[in-house]
Parts: structure tokens; sequence; C-alpha cells
């Protein structure tokens, strides 16, 4: 390190830069996770609960990589890679709960 240099001159992380936006992505996180779980005890049995909780997985997924893996700023193949890769579960978890007998005869062996 350079005599002349205070700590100062030196450049936060970029991450603390952003600490805002992680912690309310964080907290969006939370607040989430929270409502599927209480969506899940009070309307268990209701036909339209995969659709809601599915949708909640996919805006969990978008959330973590855009503020945490900082898709938006990877290349374009990767960014869209990552976006199929966030669809996969939650069109999973609907494949299984309205078709979940046929998906079932489907892959089995």
């Amino acid at each position: 390190m350079n005599e002349d240099m205070n700590i100062d001159d030196i450049a936060p992380p970029a991450a603390l830069d952003n600490a805002a936006g992680l912690t309310l992505a964080w907290a969006l996180l939370v607040v989430l996770t929270l409502l599927s779980l209480g969506l899940g005890e009070w309307f268990h049995a209701a036909d339209w609960l995969p659709l809601l909780v599915a949708g909640i997985v996919w805006i969990k997924g978008a959330v973590v990589a855009r503020s945490f893996i900082e898709a938006h700023q990877s290349v374009p193949f990767i960014a869209r890679m990552l976006q199929i890769f966030i669809a996969l579960a939650p069109v999973a978890l609907l494949l299984t709960s309205f078709f979940g007998k046929q998906v079932v005869r489907w892959v089995s062996l």
C-alpha cells in the first residue's frame, strides 16, 4: 500500500454500495416465505393455491438472481439460461400439482 494513501481513498466493495438493496431483497424474500407458509396454512385445500405458490417461487427465484447473483450484469446467454432455470421449479410444481398421476406414469420406468 502506498504511504500517501489513507483509508478514505480505498473504495468499498461493490456489495457494500448496494447494502440497502440487498437488505430490501432479503426482507422481500422473508415476507414472501412467510406469505407462502400462511397461504398454505389457511388455504391448504384450495385448488388455486399451487398457482399462487408457483408464482411466489418464481418471484423469489427472480429476486435471488437479480439481487444476489446479479444476473442482469451477466452476458445475455447466461442471463437467459438462469431465467430458464428459475422457471423450471414453478413449472414442475404446477405439473405435479395438476397432472401428478400422468407425470408419474410418464417418468416411471
